[in-house]
């Protein structure tokens, strides 16, 4: 046998027993101690930093991704943890920042440790073989593993770790308050204001975005979809928006015959009729087709009982049967009405400008209708539906609201500067179009079929991407 190999042999096959007889400076000697006590408290220290981080890791993305709605349903019913995650997350800057003070203290740590114990046992060489195997380490057991299982088990794993994390962030508080006067004096330096009680978004975005993309993920019907944003934006959207302009409301002159409004009355699909005194401007009342009915009925027979068979209308007052008119500023919320209406126990009301002019009227129904859809009677008549033509264009009144198209159609045409279809041409065309004229803009294709006077009474549309 050559003699380094003979060496070698004999080297490896003395036992630890014997090391106490080699020379206390020998090679052997240092490796061998090293490999009784050294190794084995440092590899049980790496492990142990490992299983902090991975803590670290978990903790943090269980209650970033734990929904709110879920711990506080669990909070209701008496779950401590998921109350105490509701608590720690309400600062959710001083939250991180103590969570990933820690994760950087255990990993750093941890791959100190390593380059130590690899340079030890390899020299040179072990500085890169301590990189190569704590980045696979801290990727599988330190962020991959935790964080799949934290996202997962999301409101379980954060109510665990609140506990445990919220005395962590006791004891990091100072340190996390001095970076976190440090960071923010960094951003102001290029102008990014921060606000720590703001949330990136707010409840109703978060509750709208997830509504869309359920819908998008087929998890969410249309109806639904729409039913659900509707009620959401009650209270970004304004009376002026969906009001039956003053053009289309049916009035009834107080100065008729008596005779004369009671057949208006009976004649028209309505309940409820304002009624004016010498212009449209002037409303004096809003007169109930009931209390019209009742107040008649008992004038008549009134007129019977004295005698007066012929002429039983001739000192009955209209207005005294009028109800007072309610007047609503046209920049009142949908929301902040529906609640007007449900307190005052009525359903009508006349919209007026900041000049006091007459706009238009609301009812109780017309808000519900943003929610659930169109809402018909036997009295109603049904306002007309986007009509699909064989080219595949769109055939909509003017009148429309942009809002019932993009229901109808799931489109996305913006409705800030306009309230109707008409409207939106009108605004990107900064004209009255004729008919015939085309415009293209918001990717779409308007085409002015109809036009009564000034307004536009048709009009076709149809996406670009199918020209």
């Amino acid at each position: 046998m050559p003699e380094i190999a003979y060496q070698q042999f004999i080297f490896c096959q003395i036992p630890l027993a014997c090391s106490s007889r080699l020379p206390h400076n020998s090679p052997m000697t240092q490796y061998l101690s090293f490999l009784d006590l050294s190794f084995w408290l440092t590899a049980g220290a790496i492990a142990g930093l490992l299983v902090l981080s991975g803590f670290f890791s978990g903790s943090e993305t269980a209650l970033t991704a734990a929904s709110r709605g879920k711990l506080r349903s669990q909070a209701d019913k008496g779950h401590k943890g998921a109350q105490r995650a509701i608590e720690i997350t309400e600062d959710n800057e001083r939250l991180i920042g103590s969570v990933l003070l820690g994760n950087n203290m255990v990993n750093i740590l941890a791959t100190s440790l390593a380059t130590a114990l690899f340079t030890r046992l390899f020299g040179e060489n072990g500085v890169a073989m301590a990189t190569l195997i704590m980045t696979l380490l801290v990727l599988i057991f330190a962020e991959v593993l935790p964080k799949t299982y934290a996202i997962i088990n999301a409101e379980k794993a954060a109510a665990k770790v609140a506990r445990p994390i919220s005395y962590i962030v006791i004891v990091f508080a100072p340190v996390v308050t001095f970076v976190r006067f440090i960071v923010r004096a960094m951003l102001s330096l290029f102008g990014v204001e921060t606000d720590p009680d703001s949330r990136f978004l707010a409840i109703k975005d978060e509750i709208a975005g997830a509504i869309a993309l359920g819908h998008v993920e087929g998890s969410v019907e249309k109806e639904d979809r729409d039913r659900l944003l509707g009620a959401l934006d009650l209270g970004e959207r304004m009376v002026e928006e969906i009001m039956l302009h003053r053009s289309q409301i049916e009035m009834i002159d107080v100065d008729l015959p008596p005779s004369e409004i009671l057949q208006k009355c009976l004649d028209s699909s309505h309940t409820r009729l304002p009624l004016y005194k010498g212009e449209q401007e002037n409303i004096i009342g809003v007169l109930h087709a009931k209390d019209l009915l009742r107040a008649t009925h008992a004038h008549q027979i009134a007129a019977k009982a004295d005698g007066n068979d012929e002429n039983i209308f001739a000192d009955f007052n209209v207005a005294d049967v009028a109800m007072k008119p309610y007047f609503v500023p046209e920049t009142t919320s949908l929301d902040d009405q529906m609640r007007q209406f449900l307190r005052r126990h009525t359903h009508f009301a006349l919209v007026i400008d900041e000049y006091g002019a007459l706009r238009g009227l609301i009812t109780l129904e017309d808000i519900l209708e943003e929610i659930v859809g169109e809402i018909t009677d036997e009295f109603d008549t049904s306002e007309a539906s986007p009509i699909k033509s064989e080219t595949g264009d769109w055939i909509v009144d003017g009148a429309m609201t942009i809002r019932d198209f993009n229901r109808s159609t799931d489109c996305n045409l913006p409705d800030e500067e306009a309230n109707t279809m008409a409207g939106l041409v009108i605004h990107e065309s900064q004209m009255i179009p004729i008919v015939g004229q085309v415009f293209s803009f918001h990717g779409y294709r308007f085409e002015v079929c109809e036009r009564e006077g000034n307004r536009l009474s048709c009009i076709k549309i149809r996406p670009l991407v199918d020209l």
